[in-house]
Formats: structure tokens, sequence, C-alpha cells
């Protein structure tokens, strides 16, 4: 329910933010929030060094982060789950060269990649949806492949197999619906890093450049006056950490459920596995 309520202040930015995001007063810079001495209810979450509303700017910055969040973990589900299904199904020389490039991707350090690639595209939002993609799909292909790795031992990809089906066919036809569980439970735990990820490019100057509001930017804005007005990091950062955490409390509850439904499948298909070759014989 939460995370449901993000989603809708999100897509309700303009409704509900009080002030734009990007402007601001001078002679209101650094107001603290309504529950401190001389706050006011014209700005509940006070306002930043530029005067800035910081309620205006949270509520929009919900919109880059589940954006981000969302298009990234796709754009690397797009790279990563293709090799996965190839490396599992196909096994030999085809999946010793995915495992090896999955490898030497993973033995980047994260931090060093993302500042070799915003150093050579610069930062922007196309460019930091580019750089979690890259740095994103190892995760699908080694998952997707250990999961494929097991289904085509399955009777159904066998027998689809003994038919005569092509490996394309049998690789999107038959083997790939068995990986959508895992894929689901994969994507949603991707999202949440997808966001941590973007709000840490943005405190390091990396990501969305300003003036675009995001979480990590507000972050990073915030530490020159992080003791005298802690709210200016302290309320992103608990919008980081509230949105993250709702996100993998839900990949937990796909998960549950989904094992559920695949061990009811499975019992199925042992129930039914003993007929299936005498109809493919026959």
């Amino acid at each position: 329910m939460v995370l449901l309520l993000l989603i809708a202040v999100a897509v309700l930015a303009p409704l509900l933010a009080p002030y734009s995001p990007t402007g601001g007063e001078l002679r209101d810079l650094l107001r603290p929030p309504a529950w401190q001495a001389g706050g006011t209810w014209s700005f509940p979450l006070g306002t930043d060094s530029l005067g800035r509303d910081e309620l205006s700017r949270l509520i929009y910055s919900a919109r880059i982060s589940l954006l981000v969040g969302l298009l990234a973990a796709l754009i690397a589900s797009v790279v990563g789950v293709p090799l996965g299904l190839a490396a599992g199904y196909l096994g030999g020389r085809t999946d010793s060269f995915i495992v090896g490039l999955v490898n030497i991707m993973m033995a980047f350090p994260f931090l060093l990649l993302a500042l070799l690639v915003a150093a050579v595209a610069g930062p922007g939002l196309r460019n930091v949806l580019f750089i979690l993609g890259l740095t994103g799909w190892p995760i699908y292909t080694r998952v997707i492949r250990s999961v494929v790795l097991e289904l085509r031992e399955r009777t159904f990809v066998t027998n689809a197999r003994v038919m005569g089906l092509s490996h394309l066919r049998v690789m999107f036809r038959h083997v790939l619906p068995g990986v959508w569980p895992t894929f689901l439970v994969i994507t949603s735990l991707q999202i949440g890093h997808m966001i941590l990820a973007e709000a840490f490019l943005s405190f390091l100057g990396l990501g969305i450049q300003p003036p675009t509001p995001t979480w990590g930017a507000m972050l990073s804005e915030g530490r020159a006056h992080i003791y005298e007005q802690w709210w200016l990091s302290a309320l992103p950062g608990l919008a980081i950490l509230i949105t993250v955490l709702c996100v993998n409390v839900l990949s937990d509850s796909v998960r549950d459920a989904l094992a559920a439904g695949t061990s009811r499948a499975d019992d199925a298909e042992a129930s039914m596995s003993p007929a299936i070759p005498q109809v493919v014989a026959s």
C-alpha cells in the first residue's frame, strides 16, 4: 500500500506539489520544517539553500527515482535474459563465452565503471539509464542461466526436442515461460537496487543534473548544512529508505507466492509425466 501511495504521488506530482520544484525565493531560504521554531505551514518540510520547497522537490524526485528504477531494470533484463537463456540451454562454447563475459563484467567495481561511462558519455537521464543497464544485466544472466540448466532437463523440454522443434522455438516457446517467475523476482529486487544506484550517482554529481530534483542530489546539497539544517539530508534519505524497503518487501512476497505456484505446477507435471512419453511415442 505504501508503494502504491508513492506511485500515486509520483504520477500526480503536478497536482500534489504546492510549489515548483525548481523555483524559489531567496527570502525563504533555509526555513525549518513547520514543527520547528521559526517554521511555517506554508513550507511544511522547510526549504533548501535556494528557497525551494522541500516537499515539492521530494514529490517530483519520486517520479525520477521510480522511473529510473523501472526502466533501468527493464533495460538490464533485455540484455541479460536472452544471454541467460542461450548460456543455459545451448551450453558448450556458448555457455563458456557468456559466463566468461559475465565474470569480467562482475569483476569491475560498479563505481569505477560508472565513473568511466559518465566521464565518456556525460551525466543526464539517458546516460544514467545506460550506465545502470550496462552494469545490471549480469545478475539476470547468471540467475536465468541457472534456472534454464534445470529446466532443459525437464520432461516437457525433452519432449519438445524429441518432436523436432528448433532450439530457438524450444527456448522461447517452452523454456522462457518457466523463467518468468524468476524474472519477476529479479526485476522487483533490481528496481530497488537501481533506485539506490541512481541516488548514489546523483549524490556524486554523475547522475541527473540540476535543476531536475532527485533524492540523491538533495542528499548531496544538504551536506553543507547537515549540522544546522538536518532535514535537508534526512528527508530525502528517509524517502529512499522507505521506497527501497517497500520494493524489497514486495519482492519477498512475489518470490514466496511464485514459489508456491511453481511447487503446485511441479506436482501436476510429476503426476502427468508417466503418460507423456507414451503419447509422444504413439
